[in-house]
């Protein structure tokens, strides 16, 4: 009796396990940027959005702070064998993470959609450095952006953005003696390189490119680094001592009432204008920086996000889904209408109200300097150099900003000797 009871209680089980399907673990992606807050938190909410609706549990850590505090975040989760799915990451730093933790092919994902053939070569090559993809451009941002203070223009007579370093030097020189500081600027140790990059690609981008992307030697103790040394000391008389190691947002609101004159920043910066509901043409004006060249020059940053290798089912589903979504049209519209930067898909209308004419502009600049051989890539945002090298430099370049002792001739000294040691 005991015997038939187990026998008919085994068979009862063993049926029951047949007839009920395996369940399915709900795909879901954890992912951490540094896009905390502002606009750039904002675009990510949407992307977010996007994936949840395909069904993906968005669990997003962003990391609060410089790229370095998410660089440092995803340095001690690969190390603890833990790693997000996905990340963001940009430029040589993708080849470089590469190399210390495995990462997801997403050549099968990228092929069955028009993606690869609607983004530049340059951008796709960075995403997929041994042949590859490993990881999917995001946005693209004009580093060498220019915004003007309506208020400022006005006070002194002015309509059109200064062109050339000349231009942009009388202009400042009027707004100083009209008792407005010329230059907003913090004095993040991002920022100075970054003020740097803008006042050599301004003189020469072919010389950038050399000294910076490079670290040619004879360039980097060249005349045309000389001069944006001393362009750029002009440039720090005319910002205000007081506001050393602040960010750059914190100048938004006296920016647009007058107190200052231009600001010099990326396209990010049109995303927070246009978050805080100011608007352009009426409250500021914004096109290139300076340029002497006569041809259009295009500093990138150009995010992107990589994915990490991962056993667990329901991961791998969340990543295919997102990658879906990263490289649709759609996401390529909302993501950047929110924070200012130009898609990285080149059939994408930018007539779309949505948009902002700074990053029309922006979009027809790249295209000006991806003809004329003029595009380069930002030092100050991780895109020129790999992080040691870009720290060696940052160093130099953020001393000199803030001690006006340093001539110029020894800040381009101490730069080409930076770069001996990390070269």
């Amino acid at each position: 009796m005991k015997t038939s009871l187990l026998r008919t209680t085994g068979l009862a089980l063993l049926a029951a396990c047949l007839t009920q399907a395996p369940a399915q673990a709900e795909p879901r992606l954890t992912v951490i940027s540094q896009w905390s807050a502002g606009a750039e938190g904002a675009a990510m909410d949407a992307f977010g959005k996007m994936v949840t609706e395909k069904g993906v549990k968005w669990e997003h850590s962003p990391v609060s702070g410089f790229t370095t505090d998410m660089m440092n975040k995803l340095r001690a989760d690969i190390i603890a064998g833990k790693p997000p799915a996905a990340s963001q990451l940009k430029g040589p730093e993708i080849k470089a993470w590469s190399a210390i933790g495995a990462t997801v092919n997403l050549n099968d994902v990228v092929k069955a959609t028009d993606y690869e053939k609607n983004i530049s070569a340059d951008l796709a090559k960075i995403h997929k450095p041994k042949g590859d993809w490993i990881a999917l451009p995001l946005q693209i941002y004009r580093v060498n952006t220019l915004f003007a203070s309506k208020k400022a223009m006005d006070k002194v007579g002015a309509t059109e953005l200064p062109k050339t370093w000349d231009e942009f030097n009388a202009l400042a020189a009027k707004m100083a003696a009209a008792g407005i500081t010329p230059v907003a600027h913090g004095g993040i140790g991002w920022a100075d390189a970054m003020y740097f990059e803008l006042t050599l690609a301004g003189i020469s981008a072919d010389a950038y490119r050399k000294a910076i992307m490079e670290l040619d030697d004879k360039a980097l103790r060249g005349p045309e680094v000389l001069a944006a040394f001393k362009q750029l000391r002009q440039l720090t008389k005319w910002m205000s001592p007081s506001n050393a190691g602040q960010h750059w947002s914190v100048f938004l609101p006296a920016l647009m009432k007058g107190d200052y004159g231009f600001l010099m920043m990326g396209g990010w910066a049109s995303g927070v204008l246009k978050k805080g509901n100011f608007e352009e043409g009426k409250d500021f004006l914004c096109g290139p920086t300076p340029n002497n060249t006569g041809k259009p020059v295009f500093d990138m940053n150009a995010d992107g996000m990589i994915f990490w290798d991962t056993k667990n089912a329901d991961l791998l589903a969340g990543q295919k889904a997102t990658a879906q979504v990263a490289m649709s049209k759609e996401f390529a519209k909302t993501f950047t209408q929110i924070n200012g930067s130009i898609p990285v898909r080149t059939d994408i209308d930018l007539a779309d109200a949505g948009f902002q004419d700074c990053q029309r502009d922006a979009a027809k600049n790249l295209a000006g300097a991806i003809q004329a051989n003029q595009a380069i890539m930002s030092l100050g945002h991780n895109m020129a150099q790999t992080s040691p090298v870009t720290a060696a430099l940052r160093d130099v370049l953020t001393e000199f900003v803030h001690n006006d002792k340093i001539t110029p001739e020894e800040a381009q000294k101490r730069l080409a000797d930076a770069a001996d040691t990390v070269r």
